[in-house]
């Protein structure tokens, strides 16, 4: 049970690395644009966390706390990921100030799934 849940963080991990990346990859090339990417990555790290937030395969209590911040965290990425992807369906940039939250969000649910024990 314990592999089983190793290879469910596995995939929680290459779901904030595919929204990160995918972010990252928008910040830095000088686009900032909102891509399916963004929301495939964030779908994948949404799954796999909720797999993880259910108590199997451990012999130790949930911070369940811990894990309500980083479900809001990643609903208010959601939404950001969603109004910057109507306003560029519009034809509309998407407004810097919700291009940046989502990366620097993303960031802070990685941030407090090490840091907060």
């Amino acid at each position: 049970m314990e592999t089983l849940r190793h290879i469910v963080v596995f995939i929680h991990l290459i779901g904030f690395a595919v929204l990160f990346g995918a972010w990252a990859a928008q910040a830095f090339g000088g686009k900032r644009q909102i891509t399916k990417l963004m929301d495939y990555g964030l779908a994948i790290a949404g799954v796999a966390g909720l797999a993880l937030a259910a108590p199997w395969g451990i012999e130790y209590d949930l911070n369940y706390v811990k894990i309500g911040v980083k479900l809001v965290v990643l609903v208010i990425i959601g939404a950001l990921l969603g109004i910057g992807s109507a306003r560029q369906k519009r034809g509309e940039t998407v407004p810097p100030a919700v291009f940046w939250l989502i990366g620097i969000l993303a960031l802070l649910n990685a941030g407090l799934a090490v840091i907060w024990r």
